[in-house]
């Protein structure tokens, strides 16, 4: 195929990529070619997995339709610089719903952009201030494609850690997940110095490095690595025993709590109810409670309930009741 035959298909696929219909004389006159080698590019893309559909008729044209993979997406530097910057963002900060995923595709992206594209990120992300919740803690993107990239790739991870009493140390670590709680990221991973599984806390990482060296990975204690954080979790601080009901079936209220608390259990169409061991702020409890849209009944513990009560009342006062 040559270079001109590769450019135009390129440009090809980018038009497709626009979701509406392309009329055949269009796209011809939009490449400068005839409609019959733009017939055969066409059938060069569905060679390569793209699922183009075409119609007939004095109306008919082509579009990209959902197919059954993923073949590659083109962007132009636009809508490169968005998404990056998008994911950035997210990842900078344990926001919900962006998890070891976004990241990977973050440490895709940030691969492949050109050094004038990640420059404009660059910028663009220095000269914007995020409202985001939590701690207040953040993290710097690259950190987080660096350790997914070496957990993609199966290779050794090297890093400056400090632990909770300010102590430091460096860590030669074979990456086995990330784990977002919602607040703060989360690295489980075994510790080839003491020849156990560890968790760390992602903002406290500094310096990561892929050392190149590659691992077969090892078999984790527990079904999943968000299981092992929050047994891990509980081990390290006090822990409390939860339990509330909502008036709300069990998949609204799964749907809007973070996965690592566990499932409610349906107690009828219309309500169901939590019971858990967390290891986190009764503070914070409370206001994740709060921002359910939901009616709740705080059964335990009792740290939680009178929580709740004082915050319930301190609202009340505020909106002048």
């Amino acid at each position: 195929m040559s270079t001109d035959t590769r450019a135009r298909l390129l440009q090809l696929l980018s038009l497709l990529q626009t979701p509406r219909e392309w009329p055949g004389g269009e796209l011809s006159d939009r490449l400068g070619v005839s409609r019959r080698t733009v017939r055969r590019d066409v059938d060069r893309l569905r060679e390569l997995g793209y699922p183009v559909q075409a119609t007939m008729g004095a109306e008919g044209g082509y579009r990209l339709v959902a197919g059954k993979a993923m073949p590659p997406l083109v962007l132009d530097d636009e809508e490169a610089v968005a998404i990056a910057v998008g994911l950035r963002a997210g990842a900078g900060h344990a926001v919900e719903g962006v998890d070891e995923a976004s990241v990977r595709a973050l440490a895709k992206l940030e691969q492949v952009l050109p050094s004038r594209l990640r420059h404009r990120v660059s910028t663009l992300q220095a000269a914007t201030t995020h409202l985001t919740s939590g701690d207040g803690s953040s993290i710097a993107p690259e950190t987080l494609t660096v350790i997914a990239s070496t957990i993609a790739g199966r290779e050794r991870l090297r890093f400056a850690y400090r632990a909770r009493d300010g102590a430091e140390s460096r860590r030669l670590t074979e990456p086995y997940r990330l784990v977002s709680t919602g607040r703060r990221w989360y690295l489980v991973a075994y510790d080839l110095d003491r020849e156990d599984w560890r968790t760390f806390r992602v903002d406290r990482v500094a310096d990561p490095f892929a050392t190149g060296a590659r691992f077969t990975p090892r078999e984790l204690p527990t079904g999943s690595a968000a299981e092992f954080l929050r047994q891990s979790m509980y081990q390290r601080q006090e822990t409390y025993e939860l339990d509330v009901t909502f008036a709300e079936s069990a998949e609204f209220v799964a749907a809007r709590l973070p996965g690592w608390l566990g499932a409610p259990e349906p107690v009828d169409d219309r309500s169901c109810r939590l019971r858990t061991s967390i290891g986190d702020s009764v503070e914070w409890m409370a206001v994740r409670l709060a921002m359910l849209d939901c009616e709740f009944t705080v059964r335990g513990p009792a740290e939680l309930v009178e929580c709740v009560r004082e915050l319930g009342g301190r609202l009340s006062r505020a909106a002048g009741r």
